[in-house]
């Protein structure tokens, strides 16, 4: 660490200090990204995907393992999932698995794989779909501002000029707005996907 007396600070240390505070705040707004595109993969919107069935665990010889580490998981149509175990013997447990886990499907085993028909989405579903992903975008919103708000309190903290203080403010600005948009973008295409019958 360098002396952080004032007057001991060079510009080329400020700067490289604002930089650091930046790539953070990025990062902690990529990370809301990240989370948001997963939480809406899980989120059914008609067509079949093999996330829909992502949260699902198994009991593989005493300990719950997730569906994916077990078997393939493929979608030959936009309506049917199908679940090939690597273990014919599973199939019971898979089956089992996929009906505990509510996800609204209906396993049929035919000794071989396990198919799931995945039933269109009505009106109602969908609206609530939507809603559920508007919630989603929110919690987004809410966590990229949040990483505002810690970058400009460590912004605050540093002992930088009131010129340089504000112009790295205003960056920390336009990247919250860049990642809010970004929220916005991902979730128009969701509501679009569940809304498209």
């Amino acid at each position: 660490m360098y002396d952080r007396s004032p007057g001991s600070i060079t510009i080329e240390q400020m700067d490289e200090e604002i930089k650091f505070v930046l790539d953070s705040a990025k990062e902690n707004m990529d990370g809301s990204i990240a989370h948001l595109e997963k939480a809406l993969a899980k989120i059914r919107a008609g067509k079949a995907s093999p996330v829909m069935l992502s949260t699902v665990m198994v009991d593989y010889y005493g300990s719950q393992t997730p569906l994916s580490q077990i078997s393939n998981i493929n979608t030959p149509d936009a309506r049917t999932i199908t679940v090939q175990p690597w273990e014919k013997n599973m199939l019971g447990e898979i089956e089992n698995a996929i009906m505990n886990a509510n996800l609204g499907f209906n396993p049929m085993n035919n000794g071989e794989t396990i198919i799931i028909n995945v039933p269109p989405l009505t009106e109602e579903r969908r609206v609530q779909l939507a809603k559920q992903s508007k919630g989603e975008a929110e919690d987004a919103k809410v966590s990229v501002r949040s990483a505002r708000q810690e970058a400009n309190k460590e912004l605050k903290a540093l002992e930088v000029s009131e010129d340089l203080l504000k112009k790295a403010e205003i960056d920390v600005q336009n990247l919250t707005d860049s990642f809010i948009k970004k929220v916005d973008g991902i979730l128009a295409i969701k509501e679009a996907e569940i809304m498209k019958v």
